[in-house]
């Protein structure tokens, strides 16, 4: 299922805008340190990402069973990033985006479990029912931040980019004036803290909404879910303080 998924992700690159956003020229990341990225997903989502974090300094390896594929977008990115399968995508990142149907998760945790191990992984799926079957029901029912982690045990997970349109995502990255807030959550205080980093390099700002079990809170159907807000809308919109 999983080979099925990415094998459709890759019709998605051609809505992903190559051209650079105003404001990222010169951009860096946020502490200084780049990072190399594995993209496990490169469709709206991830390819968008992958742009953003190039521009900002880091490099990527964006994922397919046809790396292929991808040759044109990673060429459209220049010399810091570059193609490669799923499993190597795994290894080469310090940080691991997921960004796949979220049917796909079971296979991809089995497949990966050995590569993803002790890493800190970016989940950005969404159960649909409509999509990925009955086990959406389930998720939605539980929360993903509790789903998530029994799909992909023994990573480092945060919760990040699931809550955004993926145009909004390429259009206001970096846009004039207060940020769009990124909503984020995860167990791992060091794996939020890099998350921060990678939401304020891809031009938003983030907000910690708290532990994974609180995703449920900007999971689909929640009130906040792909609306646009700054950081202190969201804050108030989920009683944060």
């Amino acid at each position: 299922m999983l080979r099925i998924f990415l094998a459709k992700g890759l019709a998605a690159l051609a809505a992903v805008s190559l051209a650079a956003h105003a404001g990222l020229a010169g951009a860096a990341p946020a502490d200084g340190a780049p990072l190399k990225i594995g993209i496990i997903g490169t469709g709206h989502i991830g390819g968008t990402l992958a742009k953003l974090w190039v521009a900002a300094g880091h490099e990527v390896l964006i994922s397919s069973r046809h790396p292929e594929q991808l040759r044109p977008l990673a060429q459209s990115l220049g010399p810091k990033a570059r193609v490669g399968t799923p499993r190597e995508a795994a290894l080469f990142g310090d940080v691991v985006l997921e960004s796949v149907p979220y049917g796909a998760l079971p296979q991809l945790g089995q497949d990966l479990k050995a590569e993803l191990a002790g890493k800190i992984v970016l989940d950005t799926a969404n159960p649909y029912p409509q999509r990925d079957g009955d086990m959406a029901l389930e998720v939605r029912r539980v929360g993903t931040g509790v789903a998530s982690p029994r799909y992909l045990s023994g990573v480092r997970l945060v919760r990040a980019f699931n809550a955004i349109n993926s145009d909004d995502l390429a259009k206001d990255a970096h846009r004039a004036g207060q940020p769009i807030a990124i909503p984020l959550a995860g167990d791992d205080a060091e794996a939020l803290a890099v998350a921060q980093g990678l939401v304020r390099d891809a031009g938003f700002e983030p907000v910690v909404v708290g532990p994974l079990a609180r995703a449920r809170e900007f999971d689909v159907g929640t009130p906040v879910y792909t609306r646009l807000m700054t950081a202190p809308q969201l804050r108030q919109a989920l009683g944060l303080k």
